[in-house]
């Protein structure tokens, strides 16, 4: 009971909400139509002292409709939701629609009906809301205002801009029909035109609600199907019309907010006349069309008609005034272009090329105004701050010969802004070069990833065997192959300029060019000829006519394929003889022009889009006539000039027998008359500019419709790596002379950051690259200036913070990136010089530790062979991690402030750039790398590039250089016999230096060879043979300068000693026991070192387990040898000779149990009778008679 009592409650509660709903309207409605009422009754001001009566002036049927409506408001019948709402709404709309109303009850009126359909009484769904609503339009946008002045004749427009938002964004607007729709903006666009001399709010108003009307409108355009008018060519919708505004409506406007940017105003100016785009209109026309771009997005993209016209009037008009507009308008046209490239660029490939070529880069090129080239920059930079337009630029143009290079042109460009010419750079020098850094990021960080495993080679790409350059395989038909074959055709491109390079001055060699790069099949294609004619950039135009002229059948052939690259759709005759006539300079030989039009005739013939011409014949004598009047009209020679009557005279009933129209023959003329067919730039040479003409435009909209759509990818190393080759050099210059010249702080920062980001591109094939990076920023470090003292040179790099940041930042490169170091090492290790000069060297840069004192072992390393740089991502991470640490404290000055001495700062630094690890890690370095390394660290200690102030500062510099070739060899000991006969022929190659001094060369390469030897004998993981590699060059340092055997007694005796004392079971080759063995006899010359060396002999003799066969010879020749010494003491002979009597039992035993080595006779070993073992010069073991002296 209670529940039903609860229900009955709540029905109550609703009919009394509902009934207070309704009774609301009711009074509401009353209340307007008393408003109007009172207003239209009101006298006029004029005569506030008559009486005036209402129906004096007034439509007496305005008044009975409010009566009437005002007489069922208390009484309807049913809810106001479902009552036709032209009963309430007509009324109010007679009376804007009156001629006789005034304007202050046209206002009240217009606020009534605003009132209502905020009020939202009703919807699309009631009855009658579809004839109301546009009623409503029509009724407003048709306001009649005879009996204003201008302050009420403002608020009613006003009001009106009011109301038609307000129908735009009721309920049943979709109920409008198209043409409604297009009124509404229409009205409102002529509310702004005049409020352009009226009000400043008014003005705004109009142009707010415009705006919002467009957003509106455009907000529905991805829930609009598409329809099969939008794939006719008719201008009328055949829509369903209970259905309301669709895409007709949408195309409408678009093309009325295209025709806004061609509005010009006229200019009076010294009583001549002269018309230029109002740039106000354009700038409200794009800020509109930006609006309806950004909101409809991609689904312009699905409405064919739409989308044509961005493609065709939208784009004409943005090329068109680009170039040549103020800043503002280039800067909203930028970001029109940046909207269709988000949400269209594949429909819009040619487009987008066209726009680069002759919007940006020529308002960026030196000759424009300074703003419009910083907006220019700007815009481009805006374009490369996308994540994927690089790339996406690169392929689409850069990699299709028959484009322009668009990204090499972009990059290019921002390197000649960035690059400082003296005193502080420009604003404009500061955005261009951050644009360049921004493309660096981008590639760097896409290709540079620590997870992606893809190749990065071959770089550069070769090109085996013949493929059509001009056919062009979508991403979508092979992936796997696709950037393989995107990479050929760029190599493919760079042969074509090549070879039109040679066609300029060779147009045979240039041809055969194209053979010998693959470019032309066997046998050859003639369209490769033909699309290398029309497409290849700065041709000679007179070579080319000439050769599409030829008789020669083959020629005949290029000619046909030549025409065929044209499409003539769409265009006029004379139009159409441009465009072909522009491509080449045509023969004077009268045969080669027949041969020439009569392709150009067929072709336009089969292309023409009415049957105006009965017959190619007919085209063919026109374009004759056409030349002719050209000639005639243009040659200051000819004075006699060609009348309009005598050139439709002349080509009386050439078309079959019959007459072209005259209106089609007059417009020829004309056309001829005020514009030549001329060839401005014969040569190809590119002096000339060459503008977007119509003729142009056609072109491009033609071959627009045969263009495959603008590719959509991401990036690939290999992709990302080609495309900042073609940039890299001009790159790096402009890198470091930013560098050079800026003292700020954060652009020096910036540099510092590109630094790394190109080094991350280098690592991946550019190695050329990374060592002109290394170069030109080595020089930033104060370290390699040849006429700088070293003072001089502490001191620069003491009290400056950009050689520290240079030097921090160079070594963190090589620590980094070193794989990838090939010719850069030279100046690597010139710095490294210097800086030991500088004593800011650590003393144990060399100096191994525990980890790697001992000799490298083959089978934790990883193989040296292996190139990480294909399949296997070197570890970049934290690649900034020290350098940022050092660079993001606020100064130098403050970060090292901790009490140091400069001294003692300078050394903190350069700990932090980690050079010893530069060597000790060098085992995986590839075997290129090592070379390089190798052979600079020679030649420099040899002193090639060097100056040395002292003998001192000599001697330290080349006994540094053979502690880094020993520290190098020491860590790669498993790949000794790769790299080291390198390195001996390095050594061969420096004694052949002019003005080569051995010492303290050889010295230094003595001591510090012996080392390695003593290590690689020490080590269990001894290479096979690497100790004769060693002995080989050490041979090779004391026949360079004998006297070294003398001053490295000493230690050439400890290093003897301890071989032959603790690894003589390691010497497996003749070689080594002839070198250690002769350089022990060398020490018993000196009565300090004989003692020692005599007893290392008596030593290695007494124990038989020690002479082999290997050793016999070089141990007879070596005790010969201190016997015969003036020095030697006759006890030490006596036991030596007795030594040589108990090694005899050797040969027996020897010879009893048939030992004897491969190819080599027992007998060999023994002297012949009263001689001696001697080893001679060239390091061969000899007999010959003793000399006097000896005994």
């Amino acid at each position: 009971m209670d529940n039903k009592e609860e229900d009955e409650h709540n029905n109550k509660s609703n009919m009394t909400k509902s009934k207070r709903k309704e009774l609301g309207i009711s009074c509401t409605l009353n209340t307007e139509v008393g408003a109007v009422l009172a207003v239209i009754r009101r006298a006029p001001e004029s005569n506030s002292g008559f009486y005036h009566h209402p129906d004096d002036n007034t439509d007496p049927s305005i008044l009975q409709s409010l009566k009437s409506l005002r007489a069922l408001l208390f009484n309807p019948q049913q809810e106001w939701r479902t009552i036709d709402p032209s009963i309430y709404l007509t009324p109010f709309l007679d009376v804007i629609q009156s001629d006789d109303i005034p304007a202050a009850a046209t206002a009240v009126a217009l606020q009534s009906i605003l009132k209502i359909l905020r009020l939202g009484i009703f919807d699309e769904k009631t009855s009658g809301a579809k004839d109301v609503i546009n009623s409503a339009v029509t009724s407003i946008t048709g306001c009649r205002l005879e009996k204003t002045n201008p302050v009420a004749e403002d608020a009613v427009m006003m009001r009106i801009l009011q109301v038609l938002t307000a129908i735009m964004t009721h309920r049943a607007s979709v109920l409008l029909t198209d043409h409604a729709v297009c009124t509404v903006v229409n009205t409102c666009f002529q509310v702004v035109q005049q409020s352009a001399n009226r009000g400043d709010l008014l003005q705004r108003s109009a142009r707010y609600t415009m705006h919002e009307l467009i957003q509106i409108i455009y907000t529905r355009l991805p829930d609009i199907e598409v329809n099969d008018w939008e794939n006719s060519e008719s201008d009328t919708e055949d829509n369903n019309m209970d259905s309301g505004y669709g895409i007709s409506s949408a195309v409408d406007i678009f093309h009325f907010l295209c025709s806004l940017l061609n509005v010009v105003e006229i200019m009076d100016t010294d009583g001549l006349t002269s018309q230029t785009p109002d740039e106000n209109v354009q700038l409200f026309a794009m800020y509109l069309v930006n609006s309806a771009i950004e909101l409809s997005g991609d689904s312009i993209g699905k409405h064919p008609k739409l989308l044509r016209m961005i493609q065709d009037d939208l784009f004409h008009h943005l090329i068109h005034y680009g170039a040549s507009s103020s800043p503002l308008v280039l800067s909203m046209i930028c970001s029109t272009l940046l909207n269709i490239y988000h949400f269209l660029r594949r429909s819009v490939r040619l487009q987008l090329e066209a726009f680069f070529s002759f919007v940006l880069f020529r308002a960026a090129s030196p000759g424009s105004p300074l703003q419009l080239q910083e907006v220019a920059v700007e815009g481009i930079i805006n374009f490369c701050r996308q994540p994927k337009f690089i790339i996406e630029v690169y392929v689409n143009y850069d990699c299709d010969p028959t484009f322009k290079n668009v990204f090499e042109e972009t990059g290019k460009l921002l390197c000649k802004y960035a690059f400082p010419t003296g005193g502080n750079m420009t604003s404009i020098q500061v955005q261009a070069f951050e644009g360049l850094v921004v493309i660096f990021h981008n590639i760097a960080d896409k290709i540079d990833k620590e997870d992606d495993s893809s190749p990065s080679g071959p770089y550069p790409v070769e090109i085996y065997g013949f493929i059509p350059f001009w056919v062009e395989k979508s991403k979508e038909e092979d992936s796997e192959t696709w950037v393989d074959y995107v990479r050929v055709r760029k190599a493919q491109k760079r042969k074509i300029l090549i070879a039109g390079s040679h066609f300029n001055r060779d147009d045979k060699k240039g041809l055969e060019y194209l053979k010998i790069s693959q470019l032309i099949g066997d046998p050859p294609d003639p369209k490769a000829y033909a699309v290398f004619f029309r497409y290849t950039p700065g041709l000679n135009k007179t070579t080319i006519g000439d050769y599409l002229g030829d008789p020669d059948e083959f020629h005949v052939q290029v000619l046909k394929e030549f025409t065929d690259t044209f499409e003539f759709t769409g265009m006029i005759l004379d139009t159409a003889l441009r465009t072909y006539l522009e491509t080449f300079r045509l023969p004077g030989e009268s045969q080669k022009i027949q041969r020439i039009l009569e392709a150009f005739s067929e072709k336009f013939y089969d292309q023409q889009s009415s049957d105006m011409f009965a017959s190619k014949d007919a085209v063919m004598i026109l374009c004759y006539s056409i030349i002719m009047l050209n000639t005639d009209q243009h040659n200051p020679q000819v004075k006699k000039k060609m009348t309009e009557e005598d050139f439709i005279r002349n080509n009386r009933s050439i078309n079959g027998g019959s007459d072209l129209p005259r209106e089609y023959l007059s417009e020829l003329f004309h056309s001829i008359l005020h514009n030549a067919i001329a060839l401005s730039d014969p040569t190809g040479s590119g002096s000339a500019t060459v503008e977007m003409n119509p003729n142009r435009w056609i072109q491009l909209i033609n071959r627009a419709k045969i263009m495959k759509p603008f590719i959509l990818c991401d990036f690939d190393r290999r992709l990302g790596r080609d495309m900042f080759a073609s940039i890299a050099g001009p790159s790096v210059a402009t890198v470091a002379a930013v560098f050079e010249h800026s003292d700020e702080e954060e652009i020096l920062h910036e540099c510092i950051e590109a630094l790394f980001s190109i080094a991350r591109i280098a690592q991946y094939g550019l190695e050329d690259t990374l060592d002109e990076l290394l170069c030109s920023f080595c020089k930033f470090t104060t370290l390699l200036n040849p006429y700088a003292s070293a003072e001089e040179t502490l001191y620069a790099f003491s009290n400056d913070m950009k050689p520290k940041m240079a030097t921090l930042a160079v070594f963190t490169i090589v620590n980094t990136f070193k794989d990838s170091i090939r010719g850069g090492w030279r100046t690597i290790i010139d710095c490294l010089l210097k800086l030991k000069r500088l004593k800011l060297l650590p003393q144990s840069l060399v100096e191994p530790d525990d980890a790697s004192n001992s000799v490298s072992d083959p089978q934790t390393l990883s193989s040296p062979h292996q190139d990480p740089k294909f399949g296997k991502k070197r570890h970049t991470s934290g690649i900034m991690g020290r350098f940022l640490n050092f660079m993001s404290m606020e100064s130098v000055e403050e970060a090292l402030n901790l009490g140091l001495s400069e001294f003692e700062q300078n050394i903190k630094i350069i700990q932090q750039c980690r050079i010893g690890s530069i060597f000790s890690n060098s085992s995986t370095l590839p075997d290129s790398c090592l070379l390089n390394l190798g052979r600079c660290i020679i030649f420099a200690a040899a002193g090639k590039g060097q100056k040395f102030s002292t003998p001192i500062e000599e001697d330290e510099a080349v006994g540094f250089c053979w502690d880094l070739i020993n520290s190098i060899a020491l860590a790669n000991t498993h790949r000794l016999p790769t790299f080291w006969p390198y390195f001996h022929d390095y050594l061969l190659e420096v004694a052949q230096f002019p003005l080569f001094s051995p010492i303290p060369f050889a010295e230094k390469a003595i001591v510090s060879l012996m080392k390695m030897c003593l290590k690689l004998l020490a080590s269990d993981q001894q290479p096979e043979a690497s100790e004769e590699l060693m002995f080989k060059s050490i041979n090779l340092m004391w026949r360079m300068e004998k006297e070294i055997l003398d001053t490295c007694c000493d230690f050439l005796l400890q290093s003897v000693s301890k071989i032959i004392t603790e690894y003589p079971e390691r010497l497996q080759t003749q070689l080594a026991w002839m070198s250690v063995l002769h350089l022990l006899s060398v020490t018993g010359r000196h009565p300090e070192t004989y003692d020692q060396g005599v007893e290392t002999l008596i030593g290695l003799m007494s124990d038989g387990s020690r002479i082999t066969r290997l050793n016999y010879a070089y141990c007879i020749d070596c005790a010969f040898t201190f016997v015969a010494l003036r020095n030697s003491r006759v006890d030490k002979n006596v036991k030596i000779m007795d030594m040589l009597v108990e090694s005899a039992s050797l040969l027996v035993e020897w010879y009893r149990v048939g030992y004897s080595d491969p190819g080599s006779n027992i007998m060999s070993i023994y002297p012949r009778p009263g001689y001696l073992f001697v080893m001679t010069d060239d390091r061969t073991c000899q007999t010959r008679k003793p000399r006097p002296e000896q005994f």
